[in-house]
């Protein structure tokens, strides 16, 4: 595909102090992504490298562009967003996602940060809310809706906004103890609160926390919080 395409264009636009970051613009309908391509370029720290009309167009963008952003649309032809999602951060080398959507169900932003997306903003939303997302996200923070999220409990409390989920009794094998240092987690607790609160040693906190990383098949704090609340196995955060 050629520079001058519509799926690939190029830009110089560039901060005195450094790169600006390079966005890869994915939605089905080409008015949306014109439209988009537009807004984002008015920021200086932001420029549009492609586009892409589709999930498998996508894929192969990101593979030869390397983006540092992709902007997915969850209702993609072909390949659906979340399977974009998936095979994108499969990959050793990923850019960050964010899901820019119409509509989506609270437990696909469940599924859509277990997968390894950073953010969420709905169409609906203002330009700032967008660029605002962006930045955060590209920080290396995490960014649903129209507010930054500083740590797992914050995030599940806004899922649970519009989901209530009653836990099912299913314990994944995980042992009493290891039961109420997931839902210490949950609420958002530090390994020295969750050692103070059952008077361990926080290193006896992080030897539960690798077992129950192994057990459930997560690799960080944030995963395990959302596993635990999409398996229904905790109490959200009151």
């Amino acid at each position: 595909m050629s520079a001058n395409t519509p799926m690939q264009r190029m830009c110089w636009c560039a901060l005195d102090n450094g790169q600006p970051i390079r966005i890869l613009v994915t939605d089905d309908h080409s008015l949306f992504r014109a439209g988009l391509r537009r807004l984002l370029e008015t920021e200086p720290d932001m420029c549009v490298i492609g586009e892409a009309p589709d999930g498998q167009t996508a894929l192969g963008l990101v593979e030869n562009l390397r983006p540092d952003l992709l902007l997915l649309d969850v209702a993609m032809p072909g390949v659906p967003g979340l399977e974009v999602l998936r095979r994108v951060m499969a990959e050793t080398w990923h850019p960050r996602v964010i899901l820019v959507t119409a509509a989506i169900h609270p437990s696909q932003v469940i599924r859509a940060l277990q997968l390894g997306a950073h953010g969420i903003v709905m169409k609906e939303s203002t330009s700032r809310v967008l660029f605002d997302g962006i930045r955060c996200v590209l920080s290396g923070g995490y960014w649903v809706g129209e507010s930054a999220i500083e740590n797992v409990a914050e995030t599940i409390r806004i899922i649970f906004t519009t989901l209530a989920k009653t836990p099912s009794g299913e314990s994944h094998e995980l042992t009493e103890r290891e039961l109420e240092i997931a839902l210490a987690i949950v609420e958002g607790l530090s390994n020295r609160d969750i050692a103070a609160k059952f008077t361990i040693s926080e290193r006896t906190v992080k030897n539960h926390l690798t077992r129950i990383f192994d057990k459930l098949g997560v690799s960080s704090r944030l995963e395990l919080g959302l596993f635990a609340i999409d398996r229904g196995f905790v109490k959200s955060p009151q």
